[in-house]
Order: C-alpha cells, then sequence, then structure tokens
C-alpha cells in the first residue's frame, strides 16, 4: 500500500513512528501539526510520519513530502482497500469523514511496530513528541488524555456514561493516542471495531465512542497537557500539544486560545496565505452553520442519552412528557437500582398490602364457587387479552423451541419466564395453549399485594385466573408451598417469575431466587426455562413508548438429578436457568450480559 519510500536517513537512531490520517479538506492543517512537530521534536531521534489517505491531491502530496528531512520521513498509506471492504456500514455526521475512523486499521497495516503514536490534523505540538512516545504506559493498549469537553459540558458527560457506560472520568480524547500495536493487535482491534460498528451506532463522537468502549480498563491516562483543548477561557499552561476542535478554530475565528501558536507554524507551510484568507472571510452564514452544528451536536447527545434510558422518544403522536412520567421514573429506579445490584427490588409503586390468613385462598380451587369464579375470569381475561392482540396493543411475534415444552407436555413443570410487563403471563400462556390438554391450567405464582390490593379489571384476574399468591404470614404461605406440591403432583403446569418482580421494558436477564427452584427439585419435576425478548415496533402506546413485539424462547428442560437433594437441585436447576437465558438474551441482542453494578453479580440467590 506504500506509495513512496521512506525518506533515508544518515545514521541510525531510534524511531518514533507517528500516524495521521487526512483528507484534501484538512491537508492545510495537519501541514501546520507536522511543521510544528518537526520544529519540536529532538534530534535524537527519527520520525517516520505515515498519512492514511483514501484520495488526496498531488498538491497537497507534494507539499507534505516536501517536509521531510534527515531525521523525518513522510510516508503515503491507501487504505482504499480497508474501506472497500467495510462497505457502508461507516457512521458519519457534520464535518466528520471518513479518515477519522483510520486509525483503527493502523495496527494491522503496520506490523512491524510494536509502539506508535496516533494524532488528529487539527493540532499544534508545542512539545517535544519523541517524550510522549518513551513514556512508560505498561500494559494500557491506548494512553491518551480526558477528554476535557465531556467533562466541561454535562450533557455530553451524561451522554457518556449512559450510552457508553464510561465513566466521564475515564473517557479519553482519540485525538492524541500513543498505541500498543502488539496488545492491539492481539485483541484483533479492527474485528473488534467492526463487530461492535454492526451492533451499535454511536453518533457523538463517533470513532472516539467506539475506542473508548473497547478500549476502557486497559488506558494509562496523560497529562492534559499532551491533548489541551482550546477553549475559549483556556489558560496558557505551557500545553505540549494544543487541540483546536469543534467551534475553536483559528482557521476560522479571530481571537481564539492559543491562536498564536497556529499561525506561528501556518505561516511555515504554503498554506499560510489562504488560511489567513478564510479566517478573514469567513461569513456569517457560515457561522450560523458552525452554531446550528454544535447546537445539533448538544440535541443529538442528549437525545441518544434520552433513549438509551428511555426507549425510542416518547416525544411524538402527542403524548407529553408529563404523560410519560410514570414510566420515566420506574425506568430511573431500575437504572439506579441495576447499579447498586438490587435487582430483586419492587421499582414500582404498589398500592398498600395486607398480610393473607390462612384459609383465605382456595389455592386448590376445591370450592365450587372459586371454580365459577376462575372459569368467569378465565374467560374474560381470554376476551381482554386477546383484543389486546387485535388492536396491537399486545404484539406476539413469534414462539421458538416449543418442542422444549412438548417434550415434558404430560407432566408436572414449572415454568420460568423473565418479567418486564404486565402481558408476560398471556405471552407464556399463548405458547403453551395449543398443548395445556383438556382440564388442564396455566398457574400463576404471585405476589401478595397483587392478589390483595388491586382494583379494577387486573385485580379481578390476579384474584381468579388460577393465581397462587405469595404471602408474608408463614401459616398462608405453608398452604401455597403445600399446594403447589399438590398441583405439580397432578401434572399442572405453574408459572414463576424466578426474578422477583416486574422491571418494566428490562431486556436482560437478572439474578435468579432459588425459591423459585426448590419447589420443581422438591416435587422431582422439570424446569422449563422461557425467556422472552423484544424488539420494538413503529407503534406508540398510551405511555410514550413504543410497544413491544415478543418472541418466546421455550428453552430446553432442565430435569432434577435424582442422585442429589433437594438443596443440590435446587441450585443447579437455578443456574442452569440462568445460564440458558443468558446464552439466549446473548444471541438474539449480540451483546454480552453485563451489568453496571460496581460488584459481581451472583446468577442465584436467597
Amino acid at each position: 500500500m506504500n506509495e513512496n519510500n521512506l525518506t533515508e536517513t544518515k545514521q541510525q537512531r531510534p524511531v518514533v513512528p507517528i500516524f495521521f490520517a487526512v483528507d484534501d479538506c484538512y491537508a492545510p492543517y495537519l501541514a501546520v501539526a507536522i511543521r510544528s512537530l518537526i520544529d519540536n521534536a529532538s534530534p535524537d531521534f527519527d520520525y517516520h510520519i505515515h498519512i492514511l489517505i483514501d484520495q488526496l491531491s498531488e498538491r497537497h502530496r507534494a507539499n507534505l513530502t516536501a517536509m521531510a528531512n534527515d531525521h523525518v520521513s513522510v510516508n503515503f498509506v491507501n487504505v482504499r482497500e480497508k474501506l472497500d471492504a467495510l462497505g457502508n456500514i461507516l457512521h458519519l455526521r457534520d464535518y466528520y469523514t471518513k479518515a477519522t475512523y483510520y486509525r483503527f486499521f493502523i495496527p494491522d497495516l503496520f506490523p512491524e511496530y510494536s509502539r506508535g503514536i496516533y494524532l488528529d490534523c487539527d493540532i499544534v505540538v508545542k512539545g517535544d513528541i519523541s517524550e510522549l512516545y518513551t513514556m512508560d504506559t505498561g500494559n494500557a493498549l491506548v494512553a491518551a488524555a480526558l477528554e476535557e469537553v465531556m467533562l466541561r459540558y454535562p450533557c455530553f458527560g451524561e451522554y457518556v456514561e449512559v450510552v457508553l457506560n464510561v465513566p466521564v472520568n475515564e473517557y479519553f480524547s482519540a485525538g492524541v493516542l500513543v498505541l500498543n500495536l502488539d496488545a492491539l493487535r492481539e485483541m484483533h482491534i479492527e474485528q473488534a471495531f467492526v463487530e461492535l460498528l454492526s451492533r451499535r451506532k454511536f453518533r457523538v463522537t463517533q470513532d472516539q465512542d467506539y475506542l473508548n468502549v473497547l478500549c476502557h480498563g486497559k488506558v494509562a491516562y496523560l497529562s492534559s497537557a499532551w491533548n489541551k483543548t482550546a477553549f475559549p477561557d483556556a489558560v496558557d499552561d505551557s500545553p505540549s500539544i494544543i487541540h483546536y476542535k469543534i467551534n475553536w478554530k483559528p482557521w476560522h475565528y479571530k481571537n481564539t486560545a492559543f491562536e498564536e501558536y497556529f499561525w506561528k507554524y501556518a505561516a511555515m507551510t504554503p498554506y499560510y496565505d489562504e488560511m489567513m484568507a478564510m479566517r478573514d472571510n469567513y461569513s456569517a452564514s457560515e457561522i450560523e452553520r458552525d452554531t446550528k452544528q454544535y447546537e445539533s451536536l448538544v440535541e443529538l447527545a442528549l437525545h441518544d442519552t434520552r433513549e438509551y434510558k428511555y426507549g425510542p422518544t416518547f416525544e411524538k403522536d402527542g403524548v407529553t412528557l408529563e404523560q410519560a412520567q410514570d414510566r420515566l421514573e420506574v425506568l430511573d429506579r431500575i437504572r439506579e437500582y441495576e447499579k447498586q445490584g438490587y435487582f430483586d427490588r419492587d421499582v414500582e409503586i404498589d398500592p398498600p398490602t395486607r398480610p393473607l390468613e390462612p384459609g383465605e385462598v382456595d389455592y386448590l380451587g376445591e370450592k365450587w364457587t372459586s371454580r365459577l369464579a376462575t372459569k368467569i375470569a378465565n374467560r374474560a381475561a381470554r376476551n381482554y387479552f386477546e383484543g389486546c392482540i387485535k388492536r396491537g396493543e399486545l404484539v406476539i411475534k413469534e414462539i421458538k423451541g416449543i418442542e422444549n415444552y412438548v417434550a415434558v407436555k404430560d407432566q408436572g413443570a414449572l415454568i420460568t419466564a423473565n418479567h418486564f410487563n404486565a402481558f408476560d403471563n398471556y405471552a407464556v400462556y399463548k405458547a403453551i395453549e395449543p398443548y395445556l390438554g383438556k382440564g388442564k391450567y396455566l398457574y400463576k405464582i404471585i405476589r401478595e399485594g397483587n392478589y390483595t390490593s388491586y382494583k379494577g379489571l387486573y385485580g379481578y384476574f390476579f384474584r381468579h385466573c388460577n393465581t397462587l399468591p405469595l404471602s408474608s404470614k408463614m401459616s398462608t404461605l405453608r398452604e401455597l408451598i403445600d399446594s403447589v406440591q399438590i398441583l405439580l403432583e397432578r401434572g399442572e403446569k405453574i408459572l414463576i417469575y424466578p426474578e422477583q418482580g416486574m422491571w418494566w421494558n428490562y431486556r436482560k436477564p437478572r439474578p435468579l431466587k432459588l425459591g423459585a427452584f426448590r419447589f420443581a427439585a422438591k416435587a422431582m419435576v422439570p424446569v422449563v426455562p422461557m425467556f422472552i425478548t423484544t424488539e420494538d415496533t413503529d407503534t406508540v402506546g398510551a405511555d410514550g413508548f413504543a410497544i413491544k413485539a415478543y418472541t418466546v424462547h421455550v428453552l430446553p428442560a432442565i430435569f432434577p438429578d435424582p442422585n442429589k437433594n433437594v438443596r443440590e437441585n435446587t441450585k443447579a436447576m437455578c443456574l442452569e436457568n440462568y445460564r440458558l437465558w443468558k446464552e439466549t438474551y446473548e444471541a438474539v441482542y449480540g451483546e454480552p450480559l453485563s451489568y453496571s453494578t460496581l460488584t459481581e453479580v451472583e446468577p442465584c440467590s436467597i
């Protein structure tokens, strides 16, 4: 791919490989960056400058090549072949070009180097670049300075923490990088980038976002002096590298911070007059365009943060923020509880409840009045939920793996499912309905408060549709435990949510409670794990959020081991259930299961 040979040096000196990426628009600023780098570089090193390009005019090539000397070589490397392999998946916006992504190609293109420096074009190097190159950065993938823009502006800082799941005080600027090329090759950074690019679309700082996600936890942090942002109020504290970004560019605006350094080195390039003319003739419409681009960037960060927190935008189809406030508060609690590891805490504000008294619930339907009420309630519930399906309020897209249920349909079984919506019960029922058999039902273990405190239609369903309420009173709970044993022994199917509680629109599997699996272990019946995945439809519900389309994954049954006791089977079945859910989550959503907790998560607990 090399298009001209490296300039020969007259004696052997340590080599500092330096990489830039450029197109015709940024070539003049690259000339300034290289001029400043050369003028401040130690004579004890040789500097091999590699400029990654797709297309670059002969004029720019000639001007940049002419900067070479006995210590500095300038080499152009065409990345067209790499770009063709990627197709059209690179995300671009505003002034961003494909060149910003070229840094991902460096480890593969330059196998002869173990280490190198990547620099953006819109910089001035005031320090000795060899000092940066020779710094001890340990085993880090990259060394970089924190991104000062994210630290200064809360809208960008929140974007980093919410969308990228990277603490803002660990998010680095990718404009100046010391690259551990051996380590980056070992982790296959280019392939990892392409894989992440196919799954996630980061739109705010694009390539920098991808690098932060891929390198997080393996970064050595440089002093801000090695990547000083030219903020309007920046103080000249002798930075080693000045970075002119966003709307703080001296070739567009007068009186920008550190402009004297830019123009000092610009005067040493063939581009000085045209850059001065560009600044002096920068029009009001161009200034307005820059302002709008920055405002759009802020709005983009706010939008993507909000969407990642809450799902697709709720500000459409006449739904206001106030109408969606209840769900937004729930989602905020979910995010906070996940971070704290409180996976079994209720996120919904439910009405006050009371303890169920012994004998209050006819768990086995022994009374004719109970059986009649259940028959009427089940019919009403079916009509209600089928109406929801017809109206598009409940969308069951697909049932996968139903053969796993069919294999155990003639015996008692505990069905587990993840729980994120009030419709989950009916989705599970619809999956197995054709195979339940005459006289068989889907029983549901529910929370005590659902049975005692809910009013209206849902309260009616909670009390009469083959529900088995838990109880905070031990004597009543014993009735439930005994009833579950009898129901399983007579071949009934019982649905339980082992995550304990509903987390609205939460798509990850949560850690499971062992008590759910003790029912199956004690009765020596299989567990049939079901995991529901969702995708957004184009329809917005009354709460302002996209209605979800369900895919119900019926997973292989988990059987108790006759050679193990109840405690051992309980733990083993729980762990296998979690493993199957995790495997399904990662396969469907194309991302590893991870939580924002600060401590390790136990998949099963009491």
